[in-house]
């Protein structure tokens, strides 16, 4: 094997041209290929690093975010969100876990600074979790502590952990930050340690990992100090995801059918509670267990599909790269035929010329597999800056080939040396030791072998797949880029802002957003300015089921959902929307007038159908709030929630910043107030004047200091 290697090196060394161009060839390949399997490996593959991932199973299926309301959820029933109620009922009904645990659903917007510090609010992900939750996944602090069920009691005192990653970035490793103050969203909280090294939590998502984890029941300090009605003391708020560890010997399946039989069970018990609707859909509410080795992967159910498209794609561009590669050493064999002949003459076997060729062709697979390393972590560098990476939040997920991956290349480095190896080492094999003495063997033919033509067959019928692949993406690409979104977007910049974050009270939100967008129109260049909950594009926005004034409650599994917005005066003018009837949201519509709501199109053929809507009245979720909202005009309809420009427009409502409704339910009440936080700035300044970062960030900042701002 050694002289095999030694020889194979030489040859490789005396055909230098055609040695770099299989390696480069072989560079992009592999390089390709592993690429993918890196984001595979990282987004599909790989368990939390936590004690016996195994052991760990997911109560729910589905990957919700972030608050789902009531006791049904969806058409099909399936419940994949739970309230804290739900959830200690399973804990105490369910022995078959050793542990029970909850993490919140989505992450939590917080204000962080350390107590005593002038420094600006800095802005980071929470996320709360039961008093076992670390306990439950088996990890143990880097320093510190980490949160216990003590932790987890109302009116304990407040703590949090911080992150590894938090702490050596924005804190230099410091330890004394383990037992220091910091002001949470206005609240003191004490860190008492911090989480693992590659510890994220036990979720990969796209809207970043915790950097903060707090006990679920500081959700009711930060929400009441806002005024809100907290979700632990609210029964129908499911919020929380539910992941457990199972005892030896513990059936799945038999676990799940009691899983089911206890949620049965709790919806019964709320059944009073209900509404009309949901008490004719309680009895066909489920649920699924699910292994939770990977934690709640909602990367995973958004890339998966696409991840393995791309790595199909990866290996049919390596099998149209070993067919061309096979070809060039096929050649090369032929001519080399004549010295192969000498050798079968002298007594070599076939299964030596075999192996020495085939040698030759793995130690250049091994060597293109090195290079393209590095091929692979530019383009995985390049694949998660244009699809995952978020400036505003870290996802865990790293171009640096693991161990599993440098693993993957060597095998497909090999595979692909016999791939492209194999028919120039039969071919060479077959040589016929007469024909070396009459010299027969020392040109290659014009007319090419069978096995060449073969090979270019193949070649071709790939790389027609590809090419047509390509072709189709490319014609989706350029739908997308000349589809009419509904709004403009030449000319519009976008401030994200957060004021949930301050000490603002609910009355102080029109007053505040007056204050800015003045400032703002200040601003040389700067033609409109307006407010608005979620922005367009975002993949936000708030959904409500609607109820038509002087109609009955709808059938249960009837689809009755809308998004629902708030906006400032001049919104649709801002950003180039057009009013198709009616008027837009103005300054005449303020606390003191009636409620009124803009509506889409969408929402127009769906709830009024072949009606005027104009005039016409709605209201969210009950029939007693069915009147709340009257109609004054239809907006054409905007790619406002979804990017997929195949999919339909989905129905939305806008309604004024200015006007705050009336419920008698504290939970409807609450959201109502926390819609009057609003996130997003939007500037018309059509000219694009330079600067406008820097310029917007002073001007907010001139009207308040403190105030959290993402990014423009």
């Amino acid at each position: 094997m050694l002289a095999d290697l030694r020889d194979a090196m030489r040859q490789l060394r005396k055909a230098p041209g055609l040695t770099t161009t299989a390696l480069i060839t072989l560079a992009l390949g592999i390089g390709a290929t592993t690429a993918i399997f890196t984001l595979v490996h990282q987004v599909m593959l790989k368990s939390l690093p936590v004690t016996k991932p195994g052991e760990l199973w997911r109560i729910g299926d589905k990957d919700r975010c972030c608050n789902w309301g009531g006791f049904t959820q969806g058409d099909d029933g399936d419940f994949a969100l739970f309230s804290f109620e739900a959830y200690q009922y399973f804990r105490a009904h369910t022995p078959e876990f050793s542990d029970l645990a909850a993490l919140q659903a989505g992450n939590s917007n917080l204000g962080v600074r350390r107590a005593g510090s002038p420094a600006p609010v800095d802005t980071r992900n929470g996320e709360y979790v039961s008093g076992n939750f670390f306990r439950t996944l088996g990890v143990q602090p880097w320093i510190g502590r980490l949160l216990t069920d003590e932790d987890d009691r109302e009116g304990a005192p407040p703590v949090a952990v911080m992150s590894y990653r938090i702490w050596q970035d924005k804190y230099g490793s410091d330890p004394s930050v383990v037992g220091s103050a910091y002001q949470i969203n206005g609240c003191l909280f004490t860190v008492i340690g911090v989480a693992p090294r590659g510890f994220f939590g036990a979720k990969l998502a796209g809207w970043g990992m915790p950097d903060f984890w707090l006990p679920l029941t500081a959700e009711i300090l930060i929400t009441g100090r806002d005024g809100k009605k907290p979700r632990l003391k609210t029964p129908q708020s499911n919020f929380l995801d539910l992941l457990g560890r199972v005892r030896p010997g513990t059936d799945a399946k038999a676990l799940e059918a009691k899983l089911k039989v206890e949620l049965s069970n709790w919806l019964a018990s709320h059944v009073p509670d209900m509404d009309p609707g949901e008490k004719q859909l309680w009895q066909q509410q489920t649920l699924h267990l699910v292994p939770g080795d990977a934690g709640v992967t909602q990367l995973r159910s958004q890339y998966q599909e696409g991840l393995k498209l791309l790595l199909i794609a990866a290996g049919c561009v390596l099998l149209v790269a070993c067919g061309n590669l096979a070809n060039l050493m096929l050649v090369r064999g032929l001519k080399d035929r004549a010295q192969t002949s000498i050798r079968v003459a002298l007594g070599a076997s076939r299964q030596r010329i075999v192996s020495r060729s085939l040698v030759e062709c793995v130690t250049l697979a091994t060597i293109g597999g090195a290079l393209g390393i590095f091929v692979a972590y530019a383009g995985t560098r390049l694949i998660l800056h244009l699809t995952i990476e978020n400036p505003r939040s870290y996802i865990p997920i790293s171009a640096a080939p693991s161990v599993p991956v440098l693993l993957f290349t060597l095998g497909i480095s090999v595979v692909t040396g016999i791939v492209f190896g194999i028919a120039p080492a039969w071919v060479t094999s077959h040589a016929d030791p007469a024909e070396a003495l009459r010299g027969a063997n020392r040109t290659v033919g014009g007319g090419g072998s069978w096995e060449q033509k073969s090979l270019v067959i193949a070649q071709g019928a790939v790389s027609l797949v590809l090419l047509s692949a390509a072709a189709l993406l490319g014609q989706s690409l350029r739908n997308l880029q000349h589809q009419n979104f509904g709004f403009e977007m030449q000319g519009r910049y976008l401030a994200s802002i957060n004021p949930s974050l301050g000490n603002y009270k609910l009355e102080q939100m029109e007053p505040l957003f007056r204050q800015f967008e003045d400032r703002l129109r200040q601003m040389p260049g700067v033609r409109m300015v307006t407010s608005v909950l979620y922005a367009p594009m975002s993949g936000d926005s708030w959904n409500h089921g609607i109820r038509v004034e002087g109609r009955p409650e709808p059938p249960p599994r009837e689809d009755t959902g809308s998004g629902f917005t708030r906006v400032t005066p001049n919104f649709f003018d801002t950003i180039g929307a057009k009013i198709v009837l009616g008027r837009p949201i103005t300054e005449e519509d303020t606390a003191s007038t009636r409620h009124v709501a803009v509506i889409n199109e969408a929402f127009a053929k769906k709830f009024f159908k072949d009606q005027n809507p104009i005039g016409q009245h709605f209201g969210p979720n009950r029939i007693r709030y069915s009147a709340m909202y009257e109609v004054v005009g239809v907006v054409r309809d905007m790619r406002y929630m979804t990017w997929g420009f195949k999919e339909p427009v989905r129905p939305m409502y806008f309604v004024p910043q200015a006007q705050i409704a009336q419920f008698d339910d504290a939970a409807f009440a609450s959201g109502e107030s926390a819609s009057h936080f609003l996130y997003n700035i939007v500037i018309w300044a059509p000219e694009d004047p330079p600067g406008m970062e820097e310029r917007v960030r002073k001007a907010l900042a001139s009207v308040d200091p403190d105030l959290v701002l993402y990014d423009v």
